[in-house]
This record gives C-alpha cells, structure tokens and sequence, in this order.
C-alpha cells in the first residue's frame, strides 16, 4: 500500500471547537432558505448512511446511530427511503443545514439516475420510497410539483470508500459523471469524501492522524479526480464512526474539515442566487 509522508499532504485545522462553533452559528444568508440541504449520492454499502451517523455523532460529542445502517454483505440498498437528516444543538433548536440520504445506486436495483435529478430540483417529497422498477414521474404521489428553496438540493456529495476507487465499474463512473453534469447545469456545487480510509490503508487504521500522511490514500485522491472530473480540493478523507463506542478529537477532525466544505460550498451557491 506505499510508504507514507512525514507531514500531511493536506493539513487539518488544529481546533475542531472553531469549526464547530462556526457550524453552530452558520445560517444562510439568503433568508429563502431555511436551511442548507447537502445530498449524499454513491452506491450501495459506500458509507451513505454511516457518514450521517458520523456527523452525528461528531456534534453530539458521543457516537449515535440515527440513520439505519446494514453491515449484511447485499446487492440491495438498505435505505429505500429519501429521507432528510435535521441535527439538534443542545437545548438551541436545530444547525441550519440538513443531509439527505437516498437508496444507492446499482446497475440493476438501486435508484434511477432521473430520480437522483429530480432531487436535485427538490421535487423528491420526503419520505418518498423509491422504486428501482420505475421512476418518479409528475402527478405521483412522491413528486413535489412546487419546490421552494429550502427543499431543493444546496451541496452534492459523492460517497465512495477510498479502497474501491479502482474498481468503480465504467458504467457507474457514466452515471456518476452524469448526475455531475446535471448538477453543474443548475450551477450546484459538488464533492466527494472517500470513506473506510481504514479498510484501505493500515497506516490510517493504526493510526487515524496518519490518513493524510498515506501515499496510497493520496493515489486514490487522484485517480478519484480524473475518473469523476472532480477538482482534488473537493475530495476528502473520511473515517466513519462504525465499530468505536466513543468519539475522538483525530476522527472528529476528519469529518469536521469536510463537513465545513460542504456548508461554505453551498453557501457560495445560496449566496450566489440573489446576484
């Protein structure tokens, strides 16, 4: 897997408290929008689910578990649902951005690309149950024929774990490629994290603080960048809370830098619609 740098190739910030008291204070400055929403795309099984737990946990400060997760080894997508993610600040309401998670993405059984469009344009309810056989048209139940802003997608991230970046088959990178198109035509802003960095490099599982120091990690950045089109300041390294009992500053870290992208990339497009 490569050897490793003796500093990261890209620094954290060194106080999670300044991008948490940042999170707890953000509010969009375009008073149409309630909140920020941050859509999570990927196939099935890349760490949709875990990521929203993660963040959860992160701000919770002790590891929760919201969002339904399945560690069963399955071509099916475990969440069916669209479904939208508010996190609570103590005794303060909620932050002012949300994450939607939505059935993965398979060649065969998982969410049809049109679909994935149609949220971006916030004609998804939510709660809609997607339906691998057949798309949502205008007129069913789940279509939401007047989208305000706040229901429109703000922020798309791609999910995919840093260990399987060479095997994204090319029918997928085509379907990947194709929501990002639909995406830069509504001018909506886009990244990616690569999840399980641990699974992937030993030197990240041994020690989280090593996973921007790995060469390897660093490769599939990269390669993750040409596949997709994505720049490489738009792609991140995550370490999900999946078999920890607690939270700690190293992995909080991680999920904070990237989380705080998210919200300042879509920001930029909120701000932007009242030029």
């Amino acid at each position: 897997m490569g050897g490793a740098f003796s500093r990261p190739w890209r620094p954290l910030p060194k106080n999670n408290q300044d991008t948490l008291d940042f999170l707890k204070s953000y509010s969009p400055r375009n008073h149409e929008a309630t909140h920020l929403r941050i859509l999570l795309i990927g196939q099935t099984g890349e760490g949709k689910s875990t990521f929203i737990n993660s963040v959860d946990s992160v701000l919770q400060g002790r590891v929760a578990n919201r969002a339904p997760t399945d560690q069963h080894v399955t071509a099916d997508s475990f969440t069916k649902k669209y479904k939208t993610y508010k996190f609570s600040k103590t005794n303060e309401g909620h932050y002012s951005f949300v994450i939607n998670d939505i059935m993965g993405m398979e060649r065969t059984k998982g969410v049809h690309v049109e679909d994935i469009k149609l949220a971006l344009r916030g004609h998804v309810k939510d709660g809609y149950e997607f339906d691998p056989e057949n798309k949502l048209e205008e007129g069913d139940l789940g279509y939401n024929a007047a989208p305000e802003l706040s229901e429109r997608v703000h922020v798309v991230v791609t999910v995919v774990p840093a260990g399987v970046v060479s095997l994204l088959t090319s029918d997928m990178i085509a379907k990947l490629r194709d929501i990002r198109l639909a995406a830069t035509a509504l001018e909506i802003p886009q990244l990616a994290i690569l999840t399980k960095v641990d699974d992937a490099c030993p030197k990240a599982q041994k020690n989280v603080n090593n996973i921007y120091k790995s060469d390897y990690l660093k490769e599939q950045v990269y390669k993750f960048s040409q596949l997709l089109g994505l720049p490489v300041n738009s792609i991140f390294l995550v370490k999900n809370y999946s078999s920890e009992i607690n939270t700690n500053d190293a992995t909080d870290a991680h999920i904070l830098c990237a989380l705080k992208q998210m919200i300042v990339f879509g920001e930029d497009y909120l701000s932007h619609l009242n030029d």
